[in-house]
């Protein structure tokens, strides 16, 4: 499935549009592009962008949304909208919701680098029953 990267974040987690037929969404929060070099700040989310765009590049993958928490002063905020509505203290993170008895539930989550071990990534995305 492609990555979404126009996607449009709701307010908190328990928003997020999930169904009986989409039941998992996964969210990917990054550092924003720096406005002169066009790349994340974070060397960290750099690294892990290629890792994250292979495993979300096959037709069976789940849906995953790329958002950028801004530039290194607005997410350094301890009053950051991503730390402060969606518990967001590393990026790169990504974060696994589930509909679990018709509510949406965290039910995982990778940081920094746990996203660069391939074999704990593709296990996380592909495995909805592991909570990591």
């Amino acid at each position: 499935m492609p990555v979404i990267t126009d996607f449009s974040l709701p307010s908190s987690a328990s928003a997020l549009q999930l169904s009986a037929e989409k039941p998992v969404t996964f969210l990917s929060f990054h550092a924003s592009p720096d406005p002169n070099t066009g790349k994340p700040w974070c060397p960290d989310v750099v690294a892990a962008l290629p890792h994250l765009q292979e495993v979300f590049s096959t037709p069976q993958a789940p849906q995953v949304a790329f958002i950028n928490v801004g530039q290194r002063d607005q997410w350094k905020d301890p009053s950051n909208v991503y730390r402060t509505k969606w518990n967001v203290n590393a990026v790169p993170s990504l974060v696994r919701y589930e509909l679990v008895d018709g509510s949406v539930k965290e039910t995982g989550r990778l940081a920094e680098a746990q996203i660069l071990d391939r074999g704990r990534l593709s296990k996380f995305v592909g495995d909805r029953s592991a909570s990591i």
